[in-house]
């Protein structure tokens, strides 16, 4: 496939529009720039299907490699993914020798939470290529420690904020900057689902086809829980991040997106509760957050995990209220409200992506892997949400975290983010096992 193939191909497959004139010259400099990139899926149980089939839509881009450390759900995966038609993946249980192979170009990484920054900071280092789940990290310090090493290796991460890819939102983006809703000064943003109790655990031996300490990596050794794998880790301290990192944070993001905002001055979590009493769940179930900022405006997040009553007909989104009108968005497209609540305006996406499922698989997948790739072959000249975004929009999930543990309204520094409470700043970092630390 030649140069001009491959252009006319992305933007008829994917839809994407991203391609940037670049002149002969410049074009050869990018090493690779028509050659097949190579990717590489880290964690293929979850969240890693959805890679696959994004990264599968992707013009002259190959997956070659998975790697998970139950061996039972690898065989699963890769059994699929050549039922379905494609080369037979190479399998790996250990990151360690993946990382090691130069003829990789792309590692995407979609394990638990606890091994996103670990991960995503050996690969770079190691020469490759990143596009990381959200949240980037289980600390904010683990956020600073991959804008370091993004700089310092000069290679691509992009953060999994799909939406930011979505052209529904980034036409809404532009309506708003040019003032068609006047001065927004409150998002209300919203997440429901209906969890089931996770019961009473109880410390067990791994099974066979898994390899705890490797499960565990960065994380202090712990014992197995029966109650703990494959998802239920996001409701303890230990290895997730709540509901906030798990959900709230894509829809934080489009809002401050949207909103041009970046560090609040204030965080405060009312209401926390877990209802399903009596299980191991360590989280709040149900949580109102707000994010105050300057001159009154202000973010909102509300989160039902286990009460899936709809907000708008939408089980996630976000509302803007502003002085010329509304809109109400989520995955899916807008709608303009003037301001009597009258709709004078939809616009629905062409294709369509999941909303409350694990997995999350949908065309926003294809079109934010479509502008990685495209940044890397130097086609388009931004990441959609590039690490510096990321980070921002995962710390404020982690400001709320902190508030809800300390029980306090946190007062923050709006250039770093980082909050005034000494109580709250020892959860800006966590503990690592020896060995395994996290390191610009």
């Amino acid at each position: 496939m030649d140069r001009r193939t491959m252009i006319k191909g992305a933007s008829a497959t994917v839809g994407l529009g991203l391609g940037m004139a670049m002149s002969a010259r410049s074009y050869a400099r990018i090493k690779g720039a028509n050659d097949r990139l190579s990717v590489a899926i880290v964690g293929v149980n979850g969240r890693g299907q959805a890679h696959m089939g994004a990264f599968t839509k992707v013009p002259n881009v190959e997956i070659t490699h998975f790697c998970d450390v139950d061996s039972a759900v690898l065989a699963k995966r890769a059994g699929e993914f050549t039922a379905r038609g494609n080369p037979a993946p190479k399998t790996e249980g250990d990151y360690r020798r993946l990382f090691d192979n130069k003829a990789v170009d792309v590692i995407t990484i979609a394990t638990p939470d606890h091994w996103h920054a670990k991960l995503a900071v050996d690969a770079m280092k190691s020469g490759h290529h990143v596009y990381c789940e959200k949240p980037i990290g289980i600390a904010p310090a683990e956020g600073e420690a991959m804008i370091a090493v993004q700089k310092s290796t000069r290679r691509i991460l992009q953060v999994g904020n799909q939406q930011r890819s979505s052209p529904e939102t980034r036409q809404l983006l532009a309506l708003v900057q040019a003032g068609e809703l006047g001065d927004v000064y409150e998002a209300q943003t919203w997440y429901a689902n209906d969890r089931k109790t996770i019961g009473k655990g109880h410390v067990t031996t791994p099974p066979a086809n898994l390899n705890w300490d490797m499960w565990q990596g960065p994380r202090p050794r712990a014992p197995y829980r029966s109650n703990l794998v494959p998802y239920n880790w996001h409701w303890f301290w230990q290895y997730g991040t709540g509901e906030l990192c798990n959900n709230a944070m894509h829809e934080l993001d489009v809002a401050r997106w949207l909103m041009g905002l970046t560090y609040p001055k204030t965080v405060s979590a009312q209401g926390a509760k877990r209802f399903h009493a009596g299980d191991d769940w360590e989280m709040y179930d149900a949580l109102a957050l707000d994010l105050n900022y300057e001159n009154d405006r202000v973010i909102r997040w509300n989160g039902q995990s286990c009460n899936a009553m709809l907000t708008y007909g939408r089980g996630r989104g976000v509302l803007l209220l502003g002085t010329k009108g509304s809109a109400v968005v989520d995955r899916n497209g807008f709608e303009l409200y003037d301001l009597a609540g009258k709709s004078i305006r939809q616009v629905m996406a062409k294709a369509t992506s999941e909303t409350t499922g694990t997995v999350g698989e949908g065309i926003l997948d294809v079109y934010h892997a479509g502008n990685f790739v495209d940044v890397i072959r130097g086609r388009a000249s931004a990441l959609n949400s590039p690490i510096a975004e990321g980070h921002i929009s995962t710390t404020l999930c982690h400001l709320g975290n902190m508030a809800y543990r300390t029980n306090s309204v946190l007062t923050v520094d709006q250039a770093t983010g980082k909050p005034s409470s000494a109580e709250a700043m020892k959860l800006w970092s966590v503990a690592y096992e020896p060995g395994w630390e996290v390191r610009a």
